[in-house]
């Protein structure tokens, strides 16, 4: 078995490969900037959590003694976090190799080198970091999460309307699902690349209202159904299509199922 760090592990993506991780019998550290104490939501025992801060270094050799493998499900949305995203990829890679990690595995978003939204630039430049990293790299290019859905129609909803974006279609897929693809990617053989990059997407693709349709049927919620336009380059991104990858579905999960079981996260 294996010793696997995971950078970022009190997240969405993170905890679930934590989750399964330890499921498999491997031994499980987490770095993470507020670790959660023992029986709080996202816990898990038999996990080593750390307190841990890539953009200063703070903790990182810690988190990473004795792993063999780190899987980075870091994020950074705004503020000095996001300008700061690749540079703290560069980090935690140095510390890797420095600590004898042979390989290090990071979650990304299907075709962000096509945005130009910040978001989706950091996330481009931390793949180019590791692309040129002297560890051996894989990323793992994934769709929108169902929870990213859920929660704009969430949150809509409790102003009295579900917002719809006019012309986009979404291909979500679960996270436990990339969670898989990520330590499938940790566990695999050597590649015999320095860097491999692999697109994993939801099992449907589907227009925005249907989504939408489906989350008031299965959840209850109120709300009038509303197409609004996004303009910009993100509406762009998203009316032609490049957030989706048909060719590359993962997974069985579809939406609909997914609500089905995670009441807890609406």
């Amino acid at each position: 078995m294996v010793r696997i760090c995971v950078a970022g592990g009190t997240g969405e993506a993170g905890r679930e490969v934590v989750r399964q991780a330890l499921d498999l019998g491997h031994a499980v550290a987490v770095l993470s900037r507020n670790p959660p104490l023992p029986g709080a939501r996202g816990y898990y025992d038999g996990a080593a959590y750390f307190r841990a801060d890539v953009t200063t270094g703070e903790g990182v050799p810690e988190a990473l003694a004795g792993a063999g493998v780190v899987i980075d499900c870091l994020e950074a949305r705004t503020g000095k976090a996001l300008r700061h995203y690749a540079a703290g990829g560069a980090l935690l890679l140095g510390e890797a190799a420095a600590a004898g990690v042979t390989r290090a595995v990071q979650l990304s978003i299907v075709n962000c080198d096509q945005s130009t939204l910040s978001y989706y630039r950091s996330k481009a430049d931390k793949e180019r970091v590791y692309s040129r990293s002297l560890l051996e790299t894989r990323t793992v290019r994934a769709t929108q999460f169902h929870s990213l859905l859920a929660g704009i129609f969430g949150a809509g909803s409790r102003a009295g309307l579900v917002p719809v974006i006019k012309g986009a279609r979404f291909q979500t897929i679960s996270p436990a699902e990339v969670a898989s693809a990520l330590l499938a990617e940790a566990l695999a053989p050597p590649s015999g690349g320095s860097h491999t990059l692999q697109t994993v997407g939801g099992p449907e693709v589907l227009g925005m209202r249907s989504l939408a349709g489906t989350w008031k049927r299965i959840t209850g919620a109120r709300g009038l159904v509303t197409e609004l336009p996004l303009p910009g380059s993100a509406g762009r991104f998203l009316r032609e299509g490049r957030n989706l990858v048909p060719d590359r579905r993962y997974g069985d999960t579809t939406f609909e199922a997914w609500l089905a079981n995670r009441r807890e996260n609406l």
